[in-house]
């Protein structure tokens, strides 16, 4: 379902925008414009789709517009033109009162230097937005007491600010954001102040949330390992336009250009690449039934050493390989099953190269894909593996 959608979103910087807004859709780039008009690009004809419970990543370097756009969203940045729809709703169009309510209750923002209020306990920041909603004394107290526990600060309900280290003020400002129940985070470079041991384990802690709580939630970063962990889809910003969008597979696999294949050149692929990026559809599969006959015939013509036999119900029971099919018919067999290899290599889809990698090694055969039912999805050859992991295209098995 689609929670939040923008589209074409414009954000110009300086005097008479809408003068330079057209110059911008006649094709004027940002450093023709500045030169021209004085007016900057902050956001340039921006449009994507967020689904609901979904991590979508903007990132980009610093000055593309990404910290921009996602003021643009909430409208702490007034858009130049453009819209920005909210369960269907184009919040552009919004008055004040509407758009106070908006922020108030359907979208929540966790900045990067945590803007806590340091003369109130750690409780009292976190219940801060329910406050302002004139919610009761208790209300806000249940709630801020369930948010810190949830980011694992139970007991630290009357501590202040200054005495939690950078990690845990982070905390309290996710747990201040989710105390409210918004329908939507912003979070604005949120771990990007924090000591990289730190903020790994941040990045854990939100997908571990996420897990639970199934928030939309629109992640800025400037660090594609971060954006690659976390995102269901991901931005790559340039000069306020948005270069390519696409999950973090797509991204790897099929880089838009040479600015987004200079991001990812040294993208640790093992850690994000999956089995479903490089299985293949097994060109040679029979059922137990088939016959030693067929299953020989099937190796031959998909120049195979070695076949997946399955159930009617696509089950994986086995792999036979020729030379054992060949050996049984010598012998006047015809039973499948009496010459199948049941320890076999398995794994499901979403299993990164990194852990398939010992597989490959120890296997001598391609790698089974299986569901949690096991059924037969795909096979991923062992140089598939190493392909996949070198950034080569993956050849046919």
């Amino acid at each position: 379902m689609l929670k939040l959608a923008v589209k074409n979103l414009y954000k110009i910087y300086g005097s008479k925008p809408q003068r330079s807004l057209e110059l911008v859709r006649q094709g004027v780039s940002k450093e023709e414009l500045l030169k021209k008009t004085g007016n900057g690009i902050g956001v340039c004809k921006v449009n994507f789709e967020v689904e609901e419970g979904s991590i979508f990543v903007i990132m980009g370097l610093s000055g593309s517009g990404k910290s921009t756009l996602i003021r643009c969203l909430n409208r702490l940045i007034e858009p130049t033109s453009g819209s920005v729809f909210i369960d269907g709703h184009d919040i552009c169009s919004y008055d004040e009162k509407q758009l106070l309510s908006i922020r108030r209750n359907k979208i929540a923002m966790v900045f990067q230097h945590f803007a806590l209020l340091p003369h109130k306990t750690i409780e009292e920041n976190v219940a801060f937005g329910l406050e302002i909603q004139n919610t009761s004394v208790e209300y806000r107290h249940q709630k801020a007491c369930d948010a810190l526990a949830l980011v694992g600060l139970k007991g630290y309900e009357n501590a202040y600010p200054n005495e939690l280290s950078g990690g845990m003020q982070q905390r309290v400002g996710l747990a201040r954001a989710l105390a409210i129940d918004a329908d939507i985070l912003l979070m604005d470079e949120a771990f990007s102040a924090l000591d990289p041991l730190i903020r790994s384990e941040m990045q854990d802690e939100l997908m571990s949330i996420q897990d639970s709580m199934k928030k939309t939630i629109i992640f800025i970063t400037h660090d594609l390992d971060e954006a690659l962990k976390i995102g269901d889809q991901i931005a790559i910003m340039k000069d306020g336009a948005i270069i390519q969008t696409g999950s973090p597979e797509e991204i790897l696999e099929h880089p838009a250009d040479e600015y987004v294949r200079s991001f990812i050149k040294d993208v640790d692929r093992s850690k994000i690449l999956t089995a479903s990026s490089v299985m293949k559809k097994p060109d040679a599969i029979i059922t137990q039934k088939g016959g030693l006959h067929l299953a020989v015939r099937k190796m031959r013509e998909s120049k195979m050493s070695s076949i997946f036999v399955i159930n009617k119900d696509k089950t994986l029971q086995g792999l036979l390989t020729i030379d054992s099919a060949l050996e049984a018919l010598k012998k006047g067999e015809t039973d499948v099953t009496k010459y199948l290899l049941y320890d076999i290599e398995k794994a499901v889809p979403d299993t990164s190269l990194n852990e398939l990698l010992p597989s490959a090694v120890r296997s001598k055969y391609p790698i089974a894909i299986v569901d949690k039912e096991e059924r037969l999805l795909g096979i991923v050859a062992r140089v598939a593996v190493l392909s996949g992991l070198s950034g080569e295209e993956v050849p046919n098995v």
